[in-house]
């Protein structure tokens, strides 16, 4: 775990979020600075009440990268730095993204290494929930382009030939008892969310949609599963259905999910 933990595209965003806390918390206190001799004329405690402010902001942009780090490293993260982590992850995440592209490192990569970071963070907090309150939700890329039996409605409508991967998805929900939703868009995918109310969601997608589905349901627990793009992206992508199996199992209870193999075979 130790040797995994510092991956490069793990030090990628624990990098860009680290830089982003400092930066932020030099801007807090130059604010601070600038803003104590006006304050002061108008009451003698405000500049107190405002650097008060200014220390919480900072410790709590400085809670959310220790949570991170201990994340990565895999220490088991205190409730108090897990929460910060979490915030900080999304809020650092646009400035994250500006030091990108100042020091030319390609957007992708720092989407992958939220996600992974992300990932990291779920699996520290151990989410346990029962099986039907788990819901994979992947876009509609996923489906064969040619196939005529629409699933973004209903994705019982799939046959299961086995042209692409809905069929191997929505096997994988009827055995763990786990809903399943094939969205068009980020707002249908939301939709979705909302009325589904799941408890954890294991979400398939490229790197743009999964980073930004998992900062729209925060704080809902998510695992991001990449989807494969042989013939580019949002065309007949594909997904590791052994790592969406994995995912899956990682939030149900161990009793659960062996009842629930056994019940399979």
């Amino acid at each position: 775990m130790m040797e995994d933990a510092f991956k490069p595209k793990k030090r990628i965003f624990m990098a860009l979020t680290s830089v982003s806390a400092l930066i932020g918390a030099i801007m807090v206190y130059v604010v601070w600075k600038v803003t104590v001799p006006g304050l002061a004329q108008i009451n003698w405690t405000l500049p107190i009440a405002f650097g008060v402010f200014s220390v919480i902001i900072v410790i709590a942009l400085m809670s959310g990268v220790v949570g991170i780090v201990m994340a990565l490293l895999g220490i088991p993260v205190m409730r108090f730095f897990f929460f910060w982590a979490w915030k900080a992850i999304n809020i650092l995440f646009p400035f994250a993204v500006v030091l990108g592209r100042i020091f030319n490192i390609p957007r992708e990569k720092i989407e992958q290494s939220f996600i992974e970071v992300s990932n990291n963070l779920v699996l520290q907090h151990k989410v346990k929930v029962p099986a039907n309150r788990i819901m994979i939700l992947t876009p509609h890329c996923i489906q064969r382009d040619t196939c005529v039996h629409k699933i973004t409605r209903n994705v019982e409508n799939c046959r299961q030939c086995g042209g692409c991967c809905v069929g191997s998805m929505l096997a994988l929900a009827h055995k763990y008892g786990c809903s399943f939703a094939v969205a068009t868009g980020g707002t249908l995918a939301r939709q979705m969310v909302k009325q589904a109310r799941p408890k954890a969601i294991v979400a398939v997608a490229c790197e743009r949609d999964l980073t930004s589905g998992i900062q729209d349901v925060f704080p809902l627990p998510v695992l991001g599963v990449l989807n494969e793009r042989p013939f580019g992206p949002c065309f007949n992508t594909r997904v590791d259905i052994n790592k969406l199996e994995a995912a899956i199992l990682t939030f149900m209870d161990d009793e659960e999910a062996k009842e629930k193999n056994a019940t399979a075979k």
